[in-house]
């Protein structure tokens, strides 16, 4: 294939038109040319590497990995570094071999990760561990390009020998470790830092952001469905100010000062959850669109969601240069990024309207091993008229919970929920055979009743359930269980639910029959008042005790920030 078309160099932050010949998946030659009335461009547009979405949980999609490739390449993404941990909790190594071998049936480019924490923590239930044999076993294959985020910093700040062990295989098998290490800072950050631990993606607002590129990580910038940090670490006037503060003595000149305004700081942008109907509307091109409304350059933005990855772990892509593997997208514009064609390995795999490959179904096995429940199985009892409880708040667009405290009324010695101060009951129903249930109260679902229930609970992935009512909250876990996993809406006015059966994560549907039957259980939930833009997603990670504050699992309410159980109800 030979035509001539205008590139972006991401080397060298520069447009030229070029004469390119593209065979056997690679770039052979790129020739700049010089344009004259007479030179014809072929290609209407501009030729950008292809994306690379450089930390991603696939399963949060709820499609399989050879459906999501199926509505990435629409939006330009022609890769992605993806950490299999959800399947890893509910199936140990066979789960992350099933993602590697479905990858391989679709002209997309799938590096993974190896899960690092399988369990997140101890103080949970999970449906398989991998220990530290298991990770050398990963970071033999060469699908794995990194040992995932390492979620256990406690047991990296304390010296746990198991954790280390995991460390030190990565740093053997040359694999860059990535971090997970919300809040983290101080002495305890260098501690973690001192591990080579490279990454972090958890970094909620700028002064937490920089505290950790100046010790020299590498910062992601999060923006996904549940979780969406980058208006809190690109924020313009943040930047401003730390420029300022670091310049006292006037030494940069303005317009240098203000040109570094425009430089992101950070490294990446990545998505880290995604759920089908964001996916549809887009993916990084979104990002970086939103990346320069927030005053950051096009070309740098760009650059974090191409060399900067490709660079970071030893892809071939994220660049158009001789000998580079040949993944490019054709955009409209650098204003609106419109997609108007994707290639991969030198194939056009997206038309600008259709998708030129096809998706086979997977064959399911059921994960979900747990009884039906009972509405006495929600109940939190306590002999008196009143008590005082303590109560997960929960934030719309937000992972991280705050620590609250609430007076319920009891009736027949059952403690209530109280929808006038938005206090709900939720609860962990273990699905791995033990028949564990936790209960507790959160704050900010804002449900006035019903319930939503749902097998996908990080990262262990048992059956997580917020409620009004103890009854239908046993009907929405029952569903659940039903439908070997998914999503469940039930009220006295109506219930559907989405099933989920592979894995209780993911189905084989393609992403709009997801996302339709998604809309209309979000529809469902918000109908019975849930204030929560993205409710199932949101409600999943109240289970993922490794972001603080206070969480729960299957075996109780956990405060993440003295890493122990405390009591619902308070003394």
């Amino acid at each position: 294939m030979k035509f001539t078309a205008y590139l972006l160099d991401v080397l060298t932050d520069s447009v030229y038109p070029a004469r390119i010949t593209v065979a056997d998946g690679v770039f052979k030659e790129i020739v700049p040319i010089h344009v004259t009335e007479e030179t014809k461009i072929d290609v209407e547009g501009l030729l950008l590497p292809g994306f690379i979405d450089s930390h991603i949980h696939i399963e949060s999609s709820m499609l399989t990995p050879a459906q999501f490739a199926k509505v990435a390449v629409r939006h330009g993404t022609t890769a992605v570094v993806c950490d299999p941990h959800e399947i890893a909790n509910v199936s140990g190594i066979p789960g992350i071999e099933f993602m590697i071998e479905n990858a391989k049936t679709v002209p997309f480019n799938f590096y993974f990760a190896a899960p690092s924490c399988v369990p997140a923590t101890s103080f949970e239930t999970s449906g398989a561990i991998l220990n530290s044999d298991d990770i050398e076993y990963l970071l033999k294959k060469d699908e794995i390009v990194a040992l995932a985020e390492m979620m256990n910093f406690p047991g990296v700040i304390n010296g746990d020998e198991e954790v280390l062990r995991k460390l030190e295989f990565a740093r053997k098998y040359k694999k860059p470790i990535d971090g997970h290490a919300p809040l983290v800072s101080g002495r305890d950050l260098d501690k973690y830092l001192e591990q080579y631990i490279i990454t972090d993606h958890e970094c909620s607002n700028f002064q937490e952001a920089i505290e950790k590129k100046q010790k020299g990580m590498k910062i992601m910038v999060r923006d996904g469905s549940s979780a969406k940090n980058m208006e809190a670490l690109l924020d313009f006037h943040e930047r401003l100010d730390y420029l300022k503060n670091q310049d006292s003595f006037g030494i940069i000149p303005t317009d240098v000062l203000e040109r570094r305004i425009s430089s992101p700081m950070f490294d990446f942008i990545v998505s880290d959850d995604k759920n089908p109907n964001d996916l549809l509307e887009g993916h990084l091109n979104l990002s970086v669109k939103k990346a320069a409304d927030l005053g950051v350059d096009i070309l740098k933005a760009i650059e974090m969601v191409t060399i900067n990855p490709a660079a970071h772990y030893s892809l071939d892509g994220g660049v158009i240069v001789t000998g580079a593997r040949a993944d490019f997208i054709i955009v409209d514009n650098l204003k609106d990024l419109n997609v108007l064609k994707t290639y991969i390995a030198g194939e056009c795999v997206f038309d600008g309207e259709n998708v030129l490959f096809d998706v086979d179904d997977v064959e399911v096995t059921n994960t979900v091993n747990a009884t039906k429940k009972q509405a006495s199985d929600f109940d939190v009892c306590f002999d008196g008229d009143e008590c005082e409880v303590n109560v997960i708040e929960c934030f719309n667009g937000e992972l991280l919970t705050q620590k609250a405290t609430a007076t319920l009324k009891t009736k027949d010695g059952k403690v209530q929920p109280d929808i006038y101060q938005d206090v709900l009951k939720i609860a962990v129903v273990e699905r791995y055979g033990h028949g564990n249930v936790a209960n507790a109260f959160i704050k900010g679902f804002g449900l006035k009743k019903g319930a939503i229930a749902s097998s996908t609970a990080h990262d262990s992935h048992n059956i997580i359930v917020v409620g009004y009512d103890a009854e239908m909250m046993a009907e929405a876990v029952n569903t659940v269980i039903e439908n070997m996993g998914g999503i469940a809406v039930v009220s006295e006015d109506f219930r559907d639910s989405l099933a989920l059966p592979i894995a209780g994560l993911m189905t084989n549907d393609d992403a709009e029959l997801v996302a339709s039957k998604l809309t209309v259980l979000q529809k469902m939930a918000s109908a019975l008042g849930c204030k929560i833009d993205a409710p199932f997603m949101t409600m999943a990670f109240m289970a993922l005790l490794v972001i603080p504050s206070l969480k729960i699992s299957d075996l109780g309410l956990f405060d993440g920030d003295a890493f122990e159980f405390i009591d619902v109800i308070r003394s």
